[in-house]
């Protein structure tokens, strides 16, 4: 068992043994997407592949978030923050504003991207080193600044 799924799992148990109900539910639920993805491909998911799992719910609860915020739904918006609190715990650590941009200045420059139809070559650059530590939409939309600036 990889080191990720290990932790995901022994941090289920302690939710358990702490009664922490909220925590214990969204643990069972990255672990059902994990097992989910491992059915579907008959494989056991290494690391990398948990963190786009976790990646991909992380953007589902970022959507869901905005859609419940516009509808007036307060409730439920706090509830998948307090989701995303949990998820994130699991990916590493986020990358700060001027790390996205120090990185974005370096692909642009390794691409040799010079305007907005080089922008996939950049993402593609970028997208491995990233994954799991930045939101890729606002990547996206740093990319573009830089060539709209």
């Amino acid at each position: 068992m990889d080191a990720l799924k290990k932790r995901i799992t022994d941090d289920m148990k302690a939710a358990m043994k702490g009664g922490e109900k909220a925590r214990l539910g969204v643990i069972r639920m990255i672990l059902a997407a994990i097992k989910q993805v491992e059915v579907d491909e008959r494989i056991e998911l290494s690391d990398e592949r948990i963190i786009l799992v976790l990646d991909k719910m992380l953007k589902q609860r970022r959507e869901s978030i905005k859609q419940f915020r516009d509808a007036n739904r307060n409730d439920l918006a706090e509830i998948e923050e307090a989701e995303v609190l949990v998820i994130q715990d699991f990916l590493p650590q986020p990358l700060s504003d001027a790390e996205i941009d120090g990185m974005v200045a370096d692909a642009i420059a390794e691409v040799g991207a010079t305007s907005v139809k080089d922008m996939g070559g950049v993402m593609a650059l970028l997208k491995p080193q990233m994954q799991g530590r930045a939101d890729m939409a606002n990547v996206s939309a740093r990319i573009k600044a830089c060539f709209i600036a």
